[in-house]
């Protein structure tokens, strides 16, 4: 699906943010700040079985946030309708604990499962939670070793 922002963003780094730029240090703080706001107990706020969802989704290949939310709204997920920005801080946090890893496309971030990931991913395939939900906290801490 094409970016309707595509053109827009593009002429913004052209010419309102052509002369801006952050030190590597500065990069570093932020990221800092961001990282320290989302702790763990943040991300057993979500919903197993949205967890579960998007690890799934990410099975066979990588995507980008807006796939993976229009995938989650066809299997009948609605954690994110109202509030897509979740859907974001939950792959960021998927992806602070080595979970989900990301890389740029085409000015896209695309997010896809770690060997850890897939290690998870499996667990729960293998201990049933497929069939129900499964206990977050378990699987994060066997992601984890």
């Amino acid at each position: 699906m094409n970016d309707p922002f595509l053109n827009f963003k593009k002429s913004m780094k052209k010419n309102v943010f052509k002369d801006l730029s952050f030190t590597e240090e500065r990069k570093a703080r932020v990221n800092e700040a961001i990282q320290s706001k989302h702790s763990y107990s943040t991300l057993h706020s979500f919903n197993e079985k949205t967890v579960l969802s998007i690890l799934e989704s990410l099975q066979l290949e990588a995507k980008h946030g807006f796939d993976i939310s229009t995938q989650l709204f066809q299997k009948e997920e609605h954690s994110f309708l109202h509030n897509e920005g979740q859907l974001y801080t939950l792959l960021h946090l998927l992806e602070k604990k080595e979970i989900l890893t990301s890389m740029w496309r085409e000015d896209k971030k695309f997010y896809a499962l770690t060997a850890k990931g897939r290690k998870y991913l499996a667990a729960a395939f293998k201990k049933g939670y497929a069939k129900q939900p499964f206990l977050l906290k378990e699987l994060l801490e066997e992601a984890s070793l």
